[in-house]
């Protein structure tokens, strides 16, 4: 497993270094096929307020799909942590979950899960606000966006491929990265549609016609 660490407005220390060695080995005990961990640490400078904090954001790379975790916390090494343990109970939920679909080969219909309240998916929800991101950066194509003078409007772009899937499976990488939504190609319709978190721990889905 290859491990990338890098840093915003601080420099990383060899104790960070030999501090993140010696966990992550746990990662490859949890992933399935891992390609790297990729660890960024950020600082953020609320000096006005309550002074610097540090952000740590981990992201897993396996064939297909993506997992990732964030934590603030008053330094990087806590804020490791805080991000480790999440990243670590998605790890494990990926792992139940390929062994309770180890061989089968049927899926769920849209409107199965619809009818229900997509209360057949056994998902708990993860509180994340991380960007959208299922696919490795070099297969990730991201658009300036126009320049508006003094405008405080950043916009954002990001394409990515289009891999056609289940409900069930947009829900189940929706979990993963730890968003509220999930944009994807429906494979029972071929349309792009989005999965989202609803109030009371149910699931919906919007469809383009």
């Amino acid at each position: 497993m290859e491990v990338k660490i890098t840093a915003k407005n601080l420099t990383v220390s060899d104790r960070f270094r030999e501090y993140v060695n010696d966990r992550t080995p746990k990662v490859e005990q949890l992933a399935h096929r891992v390609q790297s961990l990729d660890i960024k640490v950020t600082r953020h400078d609320h000096s006005k307020n309550s002074g610097p904090e540090d952000q740590v954001e981990l992201t897993v790379y396996e064939p297909g799909h993506v997992i990732r975790a964030e934590a603030h916390a008053g330094d990087k090494f806590a804020a490791f942590d805080l991000a480790f343990a999440k990243l670590s109970e998605r790890l494990r939920r990926a792992a139940d979950r390929r062994k309770v679909h180890h061989g089968h080969h049927g899926s769920i219909s849209t409107s199965e899960l619809a009818a229900h309240d997509f209360a057949e998916i056994d998902l708990t929800p993860a509180d994340s606000d991380v960007l959208l991101g299922k696919v490795r950066p070099a297969a990730v194509a991201e658009v300036e966006a126009p320049d508006f003078g003094e405008s405080p409007v950043v916009i954002r772009r990001k394409e990515f491929a289009s891999n056609p899937m289940t409900v069930d499976d947009a829900l189940y990488h929706m979990e993963l990265v730890g968003h509220d939504f999930y944009l994807f190609l429906d494979s029972e319709t071929n349309k792009p549609s989005v999965v989202y978190r609803r109030k009371g721990w149910s699931y919906g889905v919007v469809t383009l016609g």
